[in-house]
């Protein structure tokens, strides 16, 4: 996937367990978890919004995009032959 969760590692820098931001954000502790796992299809704004005014960040912090490699899957080209 295309999409990675940093939020252990926000955790992590703030010295913050799961269980404590979980009430804090107003999600549950499963949630916090499924997140963290990258398990999720998708996070709403405003729960977003909430964990970043919780752990003092900024969204890219915590979501980061890491290109695929998609050289394996791409037509060979002309100068390829």
């Amino acid at each position: 996937m295309p999409i990675v969760v940093n939020l252990d590692v926000m955790l992590a820098k703030r010295k913050m367990r799961s269980r404590d931001l979980a009430p804090l954000v107003g999600i549950t502790e499963q949630n916090i978890s499924l997140l963290k796992s990258g398990k999720v299809k998708g996070v709403r704004f405003d729960t977003l919004e909430r964990i970043c005014a919780v752990l003092n960040c900024q969204p890219g912090d915590i979501l980061e995009f890491v290109a695929q490699d998609t050289s394996r899957t791409a037509a060979p080209s002309s100068a390829d032959s």
